[in-house]
């Protein structure tokens, strides 16, 4: 089986919510509830925060975990999650989970693996499950994504896709699923992390704000796992 590790990017500063990874509403901070999940999964060699400000990682060292500093240049977190990978020939595959994603489990991290690991072809993985709120359906922040008869993605979007011309609600209902959200996760074999990092930025990409349509926009593959729960089907 192919080696595997698991990269979390995390900022302190955020758009919407400054120093978001360093609450700590239970008692731990939302970072610490991140690795921890991460964590739990059983086919990575680890965990690695990617960081580059100093009060990040003294959070990391703190509750004992693995971080490694990265450049302040770095435009995104697909960046300094490269910037791990660089240092680590020995992995080749890369699972970089979003700082803020505290419910993430390692089931998830490990149904991102097996996809790539189910198909070699594949350069890119993530997961998503349905969407049964109308609110998250149509909210911004809830990134939705399309895809294929193979599970492969067609289209990531803030806005509601598939777009429905005759609304109605029992369509939140239906089985299969109509609606996907798409999960803070990515599974990358390292060569094409590496080559992603270099790849111009698309129009897309800039309009939505989502890193994902510049592998679409270059005509790469993206395996998508259909989650309901922490069950995974093709």
């Amino acid at each position: 089986m192919p080696v595997s590790h698991i990269v979390i990017p995390a900022r302190l500063h955020s758009t919407r919510l400054p120093r978001k990874m360093l609450l700590s509403a239970t008692g731990k901070s939302l970072l610490q509830h991140t690795c921890e999940g991460a964590a739990q999964a059983s086919k990575p060699t680890g965990v690695t925060v990617a960081t580059d400000h100093l009060e990040i990682a003294a959070e990391v060292a703190r509750f004992g975990g693995d971080y490694m500093m990265t450049s302040p240049d770095c435009a995104s977190g697909t960046d300094r999650v490269a910037e791990v990978a660089r240092s680590m020939s020995g992995v080749e595959i890369f699972v970089n989970v979003q700082g803020d994603e505290p419910e993430m489990v390692g089931e998830d991290v490990d149904a991102a693996i097996q996809l790539l690991e189910d198909d070699p072809s594949d350069p890119m993985a993530t997961l998503a499950p349905p969407i049964r709120s109308r609110e998250k359906l149509e909210s911004p922040a809830c990134v939705k994504v399309v895809f294929d008869a193979a599970g492969r993605a067609l289209y990531f979007s803030r806005s509601p896709i598939p777009a429905v011309r005759e609304w109605d609600d029992a369509l939140l209902k239906s089985e299969p699923p109509h609606f996907f959200q798409h999960l803070g996760i990515y599974a990358y074999r390292r060569d094409f992390l590496l080559s992603l990092a270099g790849m111009p930025r698309c129009v897309n990409e800039q309009l939505e704000s989502l890193e994902q349509l510049r592998v679409l926009h270059h005509g790469h593959a993206i395996s998508v796992g259909k989650s309901m729960g922490s069950l995974f089907f093709s």
